[in-house]
């Protein structure tokens, strides 16, 4: 057992104003479970990386482990499984990577397959197996479900689960409160270091918000007050520079030798007035909490005339001489939000482009109701790039509500004027998401929408669904998402 200590961190990329952590100090044990919690780009990865010792910082990080992270870094992934192991652990143990795949239910065979070749679900799973054969590091663990099915997310969460030790980045809840017992939370001005899993934590935070709401409205009302009193310290401060400057005081034009001193007397005075509410202002300012707000979003659907709208009968579909659907038959009326469950491969993804008119290699008949809107969301997110105004006029959708979508999901007001190419790739999801949201649709059709995106932005995601119930088809392995929002649920 070690303690990890972090003391006096303060790291800001360079041309950012405001600093990623400023002065931040906390620690946690090797021993520990721990899951890292924060909203997109607060700081999550970023604190990877200066564990890692990737970026220069100041402060101090104090460690008796080597940290490893996941995923690795590999140097050529045509390469077997194999041969991956032995260049990232440099043992001759391969039976502890027997051992380890075993626990994660992975067929062996696939050791000798080029890497490339595999699944992401299957690469994902290897190597946490090849990095947990290290007995010696510390793992950093950076959201390993992205491209888990519901069914390997959960081999996974019990997987590490048994583990000694790590620091684990997810946004999935089921998968955290399956394999944590520590919680970390970077907030916008702290760190809290917690007991428990993610429902626990979340419990917690929300009975310490309602305390601290009421307790953030008197601090306003006293900011209010002391802004309206330094409001009229200025004025008073400009009426005596008036008076030393010889204007008119109530008719009278005053002898500027005279009162010159007094004057400057009284300037003084006013300047230290005014400077005391200032730093009284900052201070109360600086006192206000870390309080999540979920505020409604009114969204309008467009309503169709027909129903259902769509319908699909014995949909078959091939990729080269393996079978992906086999004689699918549903309808999608108003209101439906449909979840498509299925495995890693099962054709999701597939159904959803045939739905769009993207793929026409099937069999069977599909028919969509006509002049039928639908709103997309696709998987990739590369390309978005340039100027996130430039992109939501070319989406042809309303910038105010695009932007006010975004600013309730915490995106920050200096990201409106950065090139999206910078932007985390949680960042990307959510003007994805906003672009969605705000376009005029009888159905919306989402890819895997939240992948990347913070957990406390999947609530309220499922929140302004919930508000505008909308008709949306989606693949999502979000277990707590689909049984939150989902009312119809088609099995691939």
């Amino acid at each position: 057992m070690s303690t990890i200590k972090i003391e006096n961190l303060t790291f800001s990329y360079y041309g950012y104003v405001k600093p990623v952590f400023e002065n931040v100090s906390f620690s946690f044990d090797t021993n520990w479970k721990t899951g890292l919690i924060g909203r997109n780009g607060i700081g999550k990865s970023t604190l990877f990386k200066l564990l890692l010792n990737q970026e220069v910082y100041k402060g101090k990080i104090t460690k008796s482990v080597d940290f490893i992270k996941f995923p690795p870094d590999l140097s050529d992934t045509s390469k077997l499984v194999i041969e991956l192991y032995e260049e990232l652990i440099s043992d001759e143990e391969e039976w502890k990577l027997f051992r380890e795949l075993n626990l994660l239910n992975v067929d062996e065979s696939l050791v000798y397959r080029k890497f490339e070749t595999l699944s992401k679900g299957e690469q994902t799973k290897i190597l946490l197996a090849i990095l947990f054969t290290r007995e010696d590091g510390f793992l950093l663990i950076d959201e390993p479900t992205n491209h888990l099915d519901m069914d390997g997310r959960k081999i996974v969460s019990e997987y590490l689960k048994n583990k000694k030790g790590f620091l684990l980045i997810s946004h999935d809840r089921d998968f955290l409160d399956g394999c944590i017992n520590h919680v970390i939370s970077i907030n916008r001005n702290s760190i809290d270091v917690q007991s428990g899993n993610f429902t626990s934590w979340y419990e917690n935070k929300l009975m310490k918000d309602q305390f601290e709401i009421s307790q953030n409205e008197k601090l306003r009302k006293d900011i209010k007050r002391l802004k309206e009193a330094a409001k009229q310290s200025q004025i008073w401060s400009d009426k005596v520079e008036n008076t030393k400057n010889g204007v008119k005081v109530s008719g009278v034009k005053p002898d500027k030798g005279h009162i010159g001193h007094q004057s400057a007397k009284m300037m003084k005075k006013s300047k230290n007035l005014e400077n005391r509410q200032n730093k009284a202002i900052e201070e109360k300012q600086n006192l206000l909490k870390d309080i999540e707000t979920k505020e409604s979003l009114l969204l309008r659907p467009l309503h169709h005339h027909k129903n259902p709208l769509i319908s699909v009968r014995n949909l078959s579909s091939y990729y080269g001489k393996r079978q992906i659907l086999s004689n699918i038959s549903f309808d999608i009326k108003q209101g439906d939000i449909v979840a498509i469950y299925g495995g890693n491969g099962s054709g999701k993804s597939t159904l959803i482009k045939i739905l769009l008119g993207l793929n026409h290699e099937y069999s069977g008949d599909v028919k969509l109701a006509s002049n039928l809107k639908i709103s997309y969301i696709p998987q990739d997110t590369s390309n978005l790039a340039g100027s996130l105004n430039e992109y939501i006029h070319q989406q042809g959708v309303d910038e105010t509500l695009c932007k006010t979508i975004l600013s309730k999901l915490d995106f920050a007001r200096e990201l409106f004027e950065m090139d999206m190419k910078n932007y985390s790739d949680g960042q990307k999801k959510k003007v994805l998401i906003a672009v969605s949201l705000s376009k005029p649709a009888h159905i919306f059709v989402w890819d895997e929408p939240l992948n990347y995106i913070d957990v406390i932005s999947r609530i309220q995601i499922e929140e302004i669904i919930k508000e505008a119930n909308p008709t949306l088809i989606f693949v999502e392995h979000d277990k707590r998402f689909v049984e939150d929002i989902a009312n119809k649920i088609i099995r691939l």
